[in-house]
């Protein structure tokens, strides 16, 4: 037989259409699996969704996509092009980085970042190209081992775990690393705040992901035209291509089990959907507290577990353009650490916050009527674990947070000219979006929740239930979450014995250096 053959006689249901469901649903539906996506929403995405205020579009989540030949690979797993389904646009400069008056704007070029260095933080350019020559070796090692599934003890066991052992087995921290690197503390910041990605702090967060920063300045980052959310729409047209059924407003109840087997699904409306397959893509916490029929894990044992910060949202419709204020900033707390640390602690709201803001209409016109734009605002802050009452405290601080900005950009008269406008808070994380705790990063990296010791791509105990997403290896963040999906459809390919051939566009992009 061959692999359809083999294959098309076997139900997959995917739960979830974010991007890790999205991406088993491209992979299986090529291979010739029968897939069904179910998601509760009525638009795939999930976190990576559009949002909607009036004729403003906006990303609910993610705002720009880096590692690009992540995605890359995922399409090349099914004979395509990512660019003639989603419409790329390389960002240089990338970011720009604020310090009280202290300013750079950062770049993927390596000789124009060293400049801008050089000019700022003088003599901490040699640093720089150090950084980068270092961690060019270094991800050339540690990707590999984020390629490969870790639900068996022996995966422990490979040539590419020994070379990268040096870099797992070790106290040091993010921070720590940087130490080696700079002498300025607000420039080790500029190669840090990658670790949000993960919602973690980096005076916490594995030495190991200091290779995030060296991705963004090596390999650079991009806006999608339409916003972030056309890329789960793209993948989703591809998969409805090749055979996939995605049905929206479609809620899951629970998981339908035989012991150890997994039998389908029962959606909310009271129907059953029978799978030899389950991929789950819904978030993990709320997944395995509220879905797992008889075997799920009461709340109070899932919050045991070490989860990310969360996030306070503003997405602002504006009726004028400021076109000179760069796509993507990041003002920085006065007290950086203080501010992370509270964040850590998961008890105190930050007054003095580090604040992200995208202006993505100085480079999408797609995304507000002409003459106007929108403004999307992050701020980190605490999870749910503690109950704060952001009801009660939403209005003041979205105030606190408006009045930075204006005062920390050219942004001077902002308030003057909002003319719609959303908050989410942690809680409505928790609530509206079933994020457990609100964390919007999903689990914590540390080192006792990562590689086998993160939920398995194949959950443990159960012959045909699969993890997808942020809440599995190798972790959040989107190029992880799309790798999710490849992981787990590998396994299912492996356990239906169903013949497959890996995309690999990555080992010639790293051999470059």
């Amino acid at each position: 037989m061959d692999r359809v053959s083999m294959s098309k006689q076997q139900k997959v249901v995917i739960i979830g259409a974010g991007p890790g469901g999205l991406s088993a649903a491209m992979i299986l539906a090529n291979r010739g699996f029968d897939v069904t996506v179910v998601e509760k929403a009525d638009r795939v995405g999930g976190r990576t969704a559009e949002m909607k205020l009036g004729d403003y579009s906006f990303d609910l989540g993610p705002t720009f996509l880096h590692q690009k030949f992540a995605l890359d690979e995922i399409f090349a797993e099914t004979g395509r092009e990512s660019a003639d389904y989603i419409e790329f646009v390389p960002l240089d400069p990338m970011t720009r980085l604020s310090w009280g008056e202290v300013s750079i704007e950062t770049s993927s070029d390596e000789d124009t970042m060293a400049g801008r260095i050089a000019e700022v933080f003088p003599g901490d350019e040699v640093g720089y190209r150090r950084f980068i020559a270092d961690h060019a070796a270094k991800l050339n090692k540690i990707y590999p081992v984020l390629q490969q599934p870790y639900h068996k003890l022996s995966s422990y066991i490979t040539k590419d775990i020994a070379g990268v052992f040096p870099y797992i087995a070790t106290a040091k921290s993010v921070v720590d690393v940087l130490d080696t690197y700079f002498d300025d503390d607000r420039l080790k910041l500029a190669f840090t705040f990658q670790a949000k990605y993960l919602g973690m702090s980096p005076w916490k967060c594995p030495a190991l992901f200091s290779i995030l920063s060296y991705i963004e300045y090596k390999y650079g980052i991009y806006h999608v035209q339409g916003g972030l959310n056309k890329i789960p729409a793209g993948m989703a047209k591809a998969a409805e291509e090749d055979g996939a059924s995605i049905r929206l407003s479609c809620g899951v109840k629970e998981i339908l089990m035989d012991g150890p087997v997994t039998q389908g699904v029962l959606l909310e409306n009271g129907e059953r959907l029978e799978a030899d397959h389950v991929v789950m893509n819904a978030d993990f916490g709320h997944a395995m507290v509220n879905l797992m029929n008889g075997k799920k894990k009461s709340e109070e044992k899932m919050r045991e577990k070490k989860f990310s910060c969360s996030t306070f949202m503003l997405y602002l419709g504006i009726d004028k353009l400021y076109a000179d204020e760069p796509h993507h900033h990041v003002l920085f707390a006065d007290d950086y650490q203080r501010n992370v640390d509270e964040i850590r602690g998961e008890k105190e709201i930050s007054q003095d916050m580090s604040i992200y803001v995208r202006n993505s209409s100085v480079t999408d016109p797609t995304v507000a009527p002409e003459g106007h734009s929108q403004l999307y605002i992050l701020v980190p802050t605490i999870n749910c674990r503690h109950g704060h009452d952001w009801e009660a405290t939403k209005k003041e601080y979205r105030d606190i947070v408006i009045k930075r900005i204006e005062e920390r950009t050219g942004m001077k008269d902002l308030s003057k000219h909002i003319v719609a406008e959303r908050i989410l808070t942690p809680t409505d994380w928790e609530e509206d979006s079933n994020v457990f705790m609100g964390a919007t990063f999903n689990l914590a990296h540390t080192m006792d929740q990562m590689l086998y010791f993160r939920p398995h791509n194949r959950l443990r105990g159960f012959d045909n239930l699969y993890l997808v997403g942020g809440g599995t290896h190798p972790g959040s963040g989107l190029p992880t979450v799309f790798e999710s999906g490849r992981i787990s459809s590998n396994l299912l390919c492996d356990a239906a014995g169903v013949y497959y051939e890996r995309a690999d566009l990555a080992s010639a992009i790293l051999a470059k250096g």
